[in-house]
């Protein structure tokens, strides 16, 4: 693969990709947390709530491989504005609705919305960044989602003070997704992406899986194993916690700073990436989340739960960005975005299916056996990164 020379500065894409990135992601981890509360009280049971809560991912899920092909017609920015427009109608449901089906309902909808825009943006940073600056500019697009997650709980909290309405969140969401629409009008499209109508450009669905099945089917699975360890980590650790008997507000800190600590290598990752090749972050990467994983058994106490949540965290955030990279490494050009959608499926299934699998090994063998499970499945996919990373990016690193 020949490396893009052209010059490049990433503030060049920080308005038109960084900046929308950070706006909807606040607004989208401000809901996060209030969606089971809310449909609690709409009257849903246990069992309801845990699949309202999920179908946010469940819309990504179903909407990542179509949004591809939506992605490539319209551009990136048109699509980034229609995913936040589309996003509002939701959250209007979301808001207005009186029973805990409308509400999934709608949560399903911005799901949707949410894999558009995640795929727009994707693509956007894949087309306009030169190859030697990808990574970095990916990691950096991982971090300032993460940061939004990060940040938008504490906003709803603060509204949650406001007003005893806890739906207003979802307002909040609208409020963030129109400064996401504004702030897209006010900046310049650098992206490549145009309506196509050639063949590839109509290859919809089930042409972008066959034509790159080969591809999606090993690299692919690399991502699954990589999604599913990273959404793993969040569930076990309050899970590991729990079965110690720490206090939960210590179990809260621990967690925050271990994310803080995940957010600050995001660029850190990045540079790894750029300099040294993509194998050199998500192996060691990879290998960490496992190794973070089979120490759960050891968790006994607060200074070993800390020790572990901080080795996950680093092993997480020494990869920020990773799978966003490696596909862009693999997308055609031009029109990357059907391939991307359904990469990102890949991953997204893996995320979706990583704390069910943990969840159930925990209830049937405890949560050491479940943690020793998940960590057998990184090294597997530790080694599958190193069997086909090299294969399929031959990319030569450069100084930047």
């Amino acid at each position: 693969m020949q490396v893009d020379e052209r010059p490049f500065e990433l503030r060049t894409v920080a308005l038109a990709a960084f900046g929308p990135t950070l706006l909807f992601a606040t607004g989208e981890g401000a809901i996060i947390p209030m969606i089971p509360l809310i449909a609690a009280d709409q009257g849903a049971n246990l069992g309801v709530l845990g699949l309202i809560a999920a179908m946010l991912m469940v819309g990504e899920l179903v909407g990542d491989v179509p949004s591809g092909v939506l992605v490539h017609r319209l551009g990136e920015r048109t699509a980034m504005i229609g995913a936040a427009v589309v996003s509002v109608l939701g959250l209007l449901g979301c808001y207005f609705s009186t029973s805990p089906w409308m509400l999934g309902a709608s949560v399903f909808v911005v799901g949707l919305a949410t894999a558009v825009f995640a795929l727009a943006r994707h693509a956007f940073i894949t087309t306009t960044v030169p190859l030697r600056y990808r990574a970095r500019a990916l990691s950096v697009l991982g971090g300032l989602f993460r940061a939004g997650y990060f940040i938008g709980p504490f906003l709803s909290a603060l509204v949650l003070l406001l007003t005893p309405d806890e739906r207003a969140v979802f307002l909040l969401h609208i409020a963030f997704a129109a400064a996401t629409v504004v702030l897209l009008l006010c900046t310049k499209d650098l992206g490549t992406a145009e309506a196509d109508n050639t063949e590839h450009g109509h290859q919809g669905l089930v042409g972008t899986l066959v034509r790159h099945r080969a591809v999606l089917l090993r690299m692919g699975t690399c991502a699954a194993l990589i999604g599913g360890l990273r959404a793993s980590r969040m569930v076990v650790l309050p899970l590991v916690a729990v079965a110690a008997g720490l206090p939960p507000s210590t179990t809260a800190v621990i967690i925050g700073v271990a994310g803080g600590i995940d957010f600050a290598l995001s660029y850190t990752s990045g540079q790894i990436m750029d300099r040294f090749g993509r194998i050199w972050a998500a192996v060691p990467s990879m290998v960490g989340l496992a190794a973070g994983h089979f120490l759960l058994f050891a968790v006994t106490d607060v200074p070993t739960f800390a020790a572990v949540a901080v080795l996950l965290a680093l092993a997480n955030g020494t990869s920020s960005g990773i799978l966003m990279t490696l596909g862009a490494d693999l997308a055609p050009q031009p029109g990357p975005a059907p391939f991307l959608g359904a990469w990102r499926f890949t991953a997204d299934f893996g995320q979706a299916v990583g704390p069910l699998t943990i969840s159930g090994m925990t209830a049937l063998l405890g949560v050491g056996l479940a943690g020793a499970g998940m960590g057998a499945l990184g090294l597997l996919g530790a080694g599958l990164l190193l069997r086909y990373v090299p294969r399929y990016t031959v990319i030569e690193p450069k100084k930047a």
